[in-house]
């Protein structure tokens, strides 16, 4: 008898142990649970994205990269190669800029496509960002050469003096900039290369101009003209990046 009532004490012990371990698992796993799901998303919050127009749900508190890319991405897709320039890096320019936390928002113009009815859209995009609370410090319009110029037209018609436009060997006697009649407003920034032999500075588009409210002007020394757009070297990128989050 008395080693029947050991054997009973014995199961019931052990029984209530187990019972206490597995409740105890199930409370540290489930409590452990939510600070798994703010992490994650947490880390969504802080990380880029590479979008085609403006999103739905907009982010005041994102960074926004418009990137208009050359001519050539128009006339022969999205990885174009130039026998004087090599190929054209769309896509690594975007992920670039991705993974340095921007809300990147660019597309494959269609062939033909007319600069001021594409500047007059990119417009409709920063104004919709404007709309929901973006602080228009917190925009930034990238554009190379026929981007470029587009980015011009943008600027010309946006006529906000806080927005910021990146303009990449974009400026040079343009039938288009005669067309529009160029007046830059916001916070320029152009870059080019010395030797580039199909645009040059701005500097007459800074002199006549009336809203620009600051500018800076770098002559990159890769030597490599018109193809310092086709990749991402970092001597413009870095210009870039902390042209876009100079407050």
């Amino acid at each position: 008898m008395n080693h029947l009532q050991s054997a009973f004490r014995f199961t019931l012990v052990f029984c209530l142990l187990l019972s206490f371990s597995l409740t105890f698992y199930a409370q540290s796993q489930h409590n452990s649970q939510p600070a798994q799901t703010l992490f994650n998303q947490a880390s969504l919050n802080q990380s880029g994205q590479i979008l085609r127009d403006v999103p739905e749900k907009i982010d005041p508190k994102a960074r926004y990269l418009f990137y208009l890319h050359g001519l050539i991405i128009e006339n022969e897709g999205v990885r174009p190669t130039s026998p004087r320039f090599g190929v054209y890096e769309y896509q690594e320019i975007l992920e670039t800029f991705k993974n340095k936390n921007f809300t990147v928002i660019s597309e494959p113009r269609p062939k033909g496509t007319d600069p001021e009815k594409y500047a007059a859209k990119v417009v409709g995009q920063i104004n919709a960002l404007l709309k929901a609370g973006v602080p228009p410090q917190q925009i930034t319009i990238v554009g190379a050469s026929r981007g470029a110029g587009i980015a011009i037209i943008t600027s010309t018609l946006l006529k906000n003096r806080q927005v910021k436009f990146v303009i990449m060997a974009g400026c040079g006697d343009w039938e288009v900039y005669r067309k529009v009649g160029v007046d830059l407003w916001g916070e320029i920034l152009s870059i080019y290369d010395a030797k580039d032999d199909m645009a040059g500075t701005c500097a007459d588009f800074f002199r006549r101009s009336t809203g620009i409210s600051r500018q800076k002007e770098v002559v990159l020394q890769l030597g490599l003209g018109h193809g310092i757009l086709y990749r991402t070297f970092k001597e413009w990128v870095d210009l870039v990046t902390e042209w876009a989050l100079s407050s």
